[in-house]
């Protein structure tokens, strides 16, 4: 999935232990396979190659993710957007050789076909049609939450009492150590993700951040995140790191972006608005916001 993640589990031998951790691994590769962009014949892809041709067929478990990620658009103003794959990856490719940022007219013209009120979804006949030729969805916001999510529920079934799937920082913890302790989580600091500016203990929730240290571009002296305005085209500004503690990963994970483009105020606004959603905000000063309800240690 173009992230690393990294497996717990609390077991009676490794052996246990280990065939556990394969089980999450096969897991979240079955998950791979559905959502890529990476390969021809995913679900994903024939999605998109059909857009303003036909609806596709796709399995009920793909469907399902599109519909709630719909879902999570409508209660953030398409600040999440899963068609913000028909963004041409030229004009946001965040490497050493950008030099410029596109233009805001070049921008806006591309992002036209973003829009997730363009994703027709039939239940009855589990098929989904991109309505606009030219658009794209792509799950860079949703999946490795998602995968995550999901790697869990396996592990659960096999009586996995306790355990940690971090999906590139994105993360869900359940059960106890085996002292007993709840898992201590640290909440990456932006000037330096390897360190943590601060930590929670948590059980049975999901912990996601995306911030501008993940990947971005410096011009003319001032850093630009990859977290990109889909309204806009361009990258959003002021914010460098939201962290977002759910009981579920795949949601933790589809939040976290959005917070980012809406803004401080009407995004803790919002996740106010939702039970067991809490978050932490740092803006470009260092300065930091808390939803209700968190105290940081």
């Amino acid at each position: 999935m173009g992230n690393s993640f990294t497996i717990t589990v609390v077991a009676h031998n490794e052996k246990t232990g280990n065939e556990n951790i394969s089980l999450a691994i096969e897991e979240i590769r079955r998950i791979e396979k559905l959502l890529t962009t990476y390969k021809e014949d995913s679900q994903t892809n024939l999605i998109n190659e059909n857009a303003g041709i036909r609806p596709v067929e796709v399995d009920l478990e793909v469907f399902n993710l599109i519909e709630r990620s719909i879902g999570i658009s409508k209660i953030t103003q398409g600040a999440f957007d899963i068609s913000y794959g028909s963004i041409d990856k030229s004009l946001w490719n965040f490497d050493r050789a950008m030099t410029k940022l596109p233009d805001v007219q070049t921008a806006k013209k591309m992002v036209h076909l973003i829009d997730y009120r363009n994703i027709i979804l039939d239940r009855e006949n589990t098929t989904v049609f991109l309505s606009e030729k030219g658009m794209r969805i792509g799950f860079g916001g949703i999946g490795k939450g998602y995968a995550a999510e999901m790697a869990k529920q396996v592990l659960l079934k096999r009586g996995v009492q306790s355990g940690i799937i971090n999906a590139s920082g994105d993360l869900s913890a359940w059960g106890l150590q085996p002292d007993g302790r709840k898992w201590t989580i640290g909440v990456a600091d932006p000037d330096s993700p390897n360190a943590a500016f601060s930590y929670m203990e948590i059980s049975d929730k999901a912990v996601a951040t995306s911030g501008n240290y993940e990947k971005y571009i410096t011009i003319d002296g001032k850093k630009y995140s990859h977290t990109i305005d889909p309204k806009t085209g361009l990258p959003i500004r002021g914010i460098k790191s939201v962290t977002i503690i759910a009981s579920n990963a795949e949601f933790a994970d589809a939040m976290a972006t959005p917070i980012a483009v809406m803004g401080i105020r009407a995004g803790l606004f919002l996740i106010d608005q939702i039970p067991d959603l809490y978050c932490i905000i740092i803006d470009e000063s260092n300065k930091i916001y808390t939803s209700k309800n968190i105290n940081l240690k």
